[in-house]
């Protein structure tokens, strides 16, 4: 992807500067037409906006305490630019600071609320942009914001509850491929010289335990390099769009997590969906901000045909069915939804529902693997420990003897 930097004007003359990262110029003028934005320049810059480096240490609970405390003012009835001004000076992150400031002087220079937040990418999502424009357009803007601040922070919930079920597995193993490793290369080097020097025929277990030691010290460099080099090919694959397709088309279809990772999508799909719809953004730009925001390539293709055919004056529901990602339970209550005119409250329902359902797939999810973890604790480890004490045992009875 490349950085362009553009040049514009709105329906009102004003001129907007802005920094964008797409593949091509092209993409470049589309969304900003997509924004009713005349072009007037666009050229290829190496530079990176000055809120992308930044935007590394906003995190998403600020968005939300932003969210909801400007929404409050603007309920107060406190102009946008005085209540912008105030949550800049008590914004702790600077970086953060800084952009508030920006998008305070761009609206006092003349530009809307939500075209100051696109000259910021880095920090607020098409989806924020998008619904703060539709906020400013219906003179809701205080409703959106709170809207907007209750949907990140239920998004925030739901990546919590996964990352804490997938966390503590990952540690354990982590730690237990690290423990393997230290006995291999440190531990039973020592034992195999104190088995020298008694004698003796060894048991089998200890023989191979002491063969795989000797070839991993012998080979551990080389193996480093080859692992290095796999994970480096993989990065490499999962950079490109087919790689990413792949990878994302097997979470969906992975043993165990692939159900949690398919309820995720369509939890996201719905609640992103409706909060859109209801603030007022048209169907088919709802559909097309829902289909970047999926975070797997498969929803988004998916999701990209329904808007296709959404066009082409198809129904959501039919499309959704046949690309075969949403179960038949949402495609149903969508297209009753669509029937009689609540949409928006069937998208609402399904995304409580398939909320709910990731929140007991993932604590069924870590109920299952504790006693999984445990049980490679025991055969690795465990079988290391007594392939090392099968001998001495042995030394112990012959002694006894």
């Amino acid at each position: 992807m490349n950085i362009y930097q553009y040049t514009a004007k709105d329906k009102s003359g004003n001129t907007i500067v802005g920094v964008l990262e797409a593949g091509a110029e092209l993409e470049v003028a589309d969304a900003l037409h997509k924004k009713e934005l005349i072009v007037v320049k666009v050229e290829l810059t190496n530079k990176k906006p000055a809120s992308r480096a930044k935007s590394k240490r906003v995190k998403l609970d600020d968005l939300v305490i932003f969210s909801r405390q400007l929404a409050t003012m603007i309920d107060a009835g406190i102009p946008l630019v005085h209540a912008l001004g105030i949550l800049s000076e008590q914004i702790e992150n600077k970086g953060f600071k800084e952009v508030i400031v920006r998008v305070r002087q761009d609206i006092e220079a003349g530009a809307s609320f939500s075209d100051s937040l696109a000259k910021h990418p880095a920090i607020f999502s098409e989806l924020f942009i998008n619904m703060t424009k539709a906020g400013e357009t219906s003179g809701t803007l205080d409703e959106v914001l709170d809207r907007l601040a209750s949907y990140l922070e239920k998004s925030a919930a739901l990546n919590r509850k996964i990352q804490s079920s997938l966390v503590y597995p990952a540690v354990v193993v982590s730690m237990a491929v690290l423990i393997t490793i230290f006995l291999l290369l440190k531990v039973v080097p020592t034992f195999k010289g104190i088995f020298d020097t008694l004698g003796g025929k060894l048991p089998f277990p200890t023989l191979v335990l002491i063969g795989i030691s000797d070839l991993f010290r012998k080979f551990f460099i080389f193996t480093v390099i080859v692992v290095g080099v796999l994970v480096f090919i993989m990065k490499k694959y999962l950079s490109t769009e087919r790689g990413t397709y792949n990878f994302d088309s097997f979470k969906l279809k992975a043993f165990v997590l692939g159900p949690l990772f398919k309820k995720l999508a369509v939890a996201k799909f719905s609640r992103t969906f409706s909060t859109l719809s209801k603030s007022g953004v048209s169907i088919l730009s709802a559909l097309e901000i829902v289909s970047k925001t999926s975070g797997n390539k498969v929803v988004e293709e998916a999701i990209i045909s329904c808007s296709n055919s959404v066009r082409d004056g198809e129904s959501i529901a039919k499309p959704l069915s046949k690309s075969g990602v949403f179960p038949p339970m949402v495609t149903r209550m969508i297209s009753v939804g669509e029937q009689t005119g609540q949409l928006e409250k069937m998208l609402s329902k399904i995304a409580d529902f398939y909320d709910e359902q990731v929140d007991a797939a993932a604590t069924a999810l870590t109920s299952m693997i504790e006693p999984l973890v445990i049980a490679f604790l025991g055969i690795v480890i465990g079988g290391i420990v007594i392939a090392l004490f099968l001998p001495i045992f042995k030394i112990t009875e012959l002694v006894g003897k």
